[in-house]
């Protein structure tokens, strides 16, 4: 079950968490070995989730072998031999797999062996009896046949028509929706590994879906969906975090990514094989593009800037946008490519849409901006998403303030080669400019931009907006969880929706019944009969104390609006007089309903 946000105007009171006690049910730690056991939670997993879980799961198993589930991953694939046998090295097939001969290994398949370390731990742990000590918080697994329950809409981080304008693809949780452009129908749930998609994006064709996202703090993946057959066709992890900004080369060979290790990568669409790697980004990089040969990718990110590299040599060639200090404020966050020329336009934290040439015609001088084209009115809050219409003709961008967005459609007119007699004056340091000159060079910035239309959005920022194929329509979604689609040239709502399937009471009680026993059942704190065990949480005290009493900062909490969030530090204090932090052992009771709906 996947849930979200809080009702509106809620005023809790947590002096009662101050009688909470420790337990050691929900928790994301695994459970505690003896001295030197191997943990499947945090050792195993990760090398399987790094290395195979990409071809064997759910939604790609080759072998017909899913490593993504416990039960399936001992049971084994297609071979009818148990991939592992607890105690048993000689049994469990996995390890012949894995294990080299003449530094080649059967799997993973066209990949270089597992490195002898990780190899050793694996084999330690079926050793030590391969026992499963992943949390209970953490053992729900979602697939076609077990979907992700939604109790209220997730937040929307991304969304794309197809070129044909039939289909209209929603970023969800574990999962891309699939609805026809129209929003009056789903159509198919394209169910993965990742908990987070960040990007979805048709190829340009229009038969292939790439999606950017991950599971934070732990691993990012690339996939490749078959939009007609409905099928996984890549599955690609990459770095210990989410990744962000997926797009497709014009030929649809290629993809590329931006990543939290301030890298950009491009990998090819069929294989997953690594073509480029750049790591001059000097902060999370948000959103990549090809240009329109696809001979170069841009990239932009958290460091306030735009930058160019070259395919072919891997060599990073420009800041595209200026690196003055003072000239940008703030990062950049979404990017996309002028459909006929080499321009960009670029969203961010000064809230101002800029369409820049892609390749400078000028010498980069102290204090410019030279390869700036045109710039939009500003936006509330910060750009989270920019687009071009389909002929170029219009610039789409949303933002978010405060808990509400906006949407900007504008009209746009520009050529992408810099006249002469502007190349004269940007040439010149800025402050050595005349005041007409300066004010040349701002009034043909503007100028050819006009403002067709500006909707507010009560309640929810915008985080990415998308043209249909025929430019007559713009969605927009964001943090309520609700598509709006949007006529292109008046600003006016055509339509909304909620993309998900909202789960009914029932629905959700039974999922929560089925997650409780399964916790109970893999809990290795209780005992037969039920009881709690020893707590682990108490071996965590110092030796020799024990827990006099809780205090919980805040002590009241005030949510007066449906996205507002507090974070509770809950402090032990022991009886020697020290304190310790019990936040994530304590359990939390109320003593009253909080609210009525």
């Amino acid at each position: 079950m996947f849930t979200t946000r809080m009702p509106q105007s809620i005023f809790v009171t947590l002096l009662t968490l101050a009688t909470t006690s420790l337990y050691a049910g929900q928790t994301d730690e695994p459970a505690e070995g003896g001295t030197g056991s191997v943990s499947y939670y945090s050792q195993i997993r990760p090398i399987f989730q790094a290395h195979c879980q990409g071809c064997h799961q759910p939604a790609k198993a080759s072998g017909s072998y899913v490593m993504t589930s416990f039960d399936q991953l001992t049971k084994g694939g297609e071979s009818e031999s148990a991939a592992i046998v607890p105690g048993k090295l000689d049994e469990s097939y996995l390890v012949e797999l894995i294990t080299p001969e003449d530094h080649a290994a059967e799997m993973p398949k066209g990949q270089q062996p597992l490195a002898d370390s990780e190899i050793e731990l694996i084999r330690t742990w079926i050793e030590q009896g391969a026992t499963d000590d992943t949390p209970a918080s953490a053992r729900v697994y979602y697939d076609a046949e077990n979907p992700p329950l939604y109790s209220a809409p997730p937040v929307i981080t991304s969304i794309d028509y197809s070129p044909d304008g039939s289909l209209l693809a929603v970023a969800g949780f574990h999962e891309v929706l699939l609805h026809k452009a129209d929003g009056s129908e789903l159509v198919a749930r394209l169910i993965g590994i990742s908990e987070r998609i960040e990007t979805v994006r048709f190829s340009p064709d229009g038969k292939q879906l790439v999606v950017a996202g991950g599971k934070p703090a732990r691993m990012g993946e690339i996939q490749v969906w078959d939009v007609e057959k409905r099928e996984l066709t890549l599955s690609l992890p990459v770095t210990h975090d989410t990744v962000y900004g997926a797009n497709w080369s014009p030929d649809g060979t290629l993809v590329s990514f931006g990543c939290s290790d301030n890298s950009v990568r491009v990998i090819e669409a069929e294989t997953g094989k690594q073509i480029l790697f750049q790591g001059s980004h000097n902060d999370w990089v948000r959103d990549t593009v090809f240009s329109l040969k696809g001979n170069h990718v841009l990239s932009v990110g958290r460091d306030q800037s735009t930058k160019l590299t070259e395919l072919a040599t891997q060599r990073f060639v420009d800041n595209v946008t200026s690196i003055t200090p003072g000239a940008l404020k703030g990062g950049i966050a979404s990017i996309d490519r002028h459909p006929t020329s080499e321009a960009i336009v670029v969203g961010g934290a000064d809230g101002v849409p800029k369409i820049y040439r892609i390749f400078r015609e000028s010498k980069r001088v102290i204090g410019d901006d030279a390869n700036l084209i045109k710039r939009m009115p500003a936006l509330p809050g910060r750009v989270f998403g920019v687009a071009f219409s389909p002929d170029g003709s219009r610039v789409a961008a949303g933002s978010s303030l405060d808990g509400s967005g906006e949407l900007a459609i504008y009209a746009v007119a520009f050529e992408v080669k810099l006249p002469e007699d502007l190349k004269k004056i940007v040439l010149k340091v800025v402050t050595s400019r005349k005041p007409e000159e300066q004010e040349k060079v701002e009034q043909t910035r503007t100028e050819g931009v006009s403002l067709l239309a500006r909707t507010q959005i009560e309640n929810s920022g915008v985080y990415s907006v998308a043209f249909s194929s025929d430019g007559q329509t713009v969605a927009a979604v964001g943090r309520d969880g609700t598509v709006r689609l949007f006529n292109a040239d008046t600003g006016s709502l055509v339509r909304e929706f909620v993309p998900v399937p909202i789960a009914s009471a029932e629905q959700l009680a039974a999922s929560r019944a089925a997650r409780q026993a399964d916790a109970t059942a893999a809990s290795p704190s209780k005992q037969s009969d039920g009881t709690a065990g020893a707590s682990p949480s108490q071996s965590e005290l110092p030796e020799g104390t024990t827990l006099a009493g809780l205090q919980v900062e805040p002590k009241s909490v005030k949510l007066d609006k449906r996205f507002d969030a507090v974070q509770i530090v809950v402090t032990g204090h022991l009886d020697s007089g020290d304190t310790i932090d019990v936040t994530r052992t304590a359990k939390r009771n109320l003593s009253a309903d909080v609210v009525t709906i």
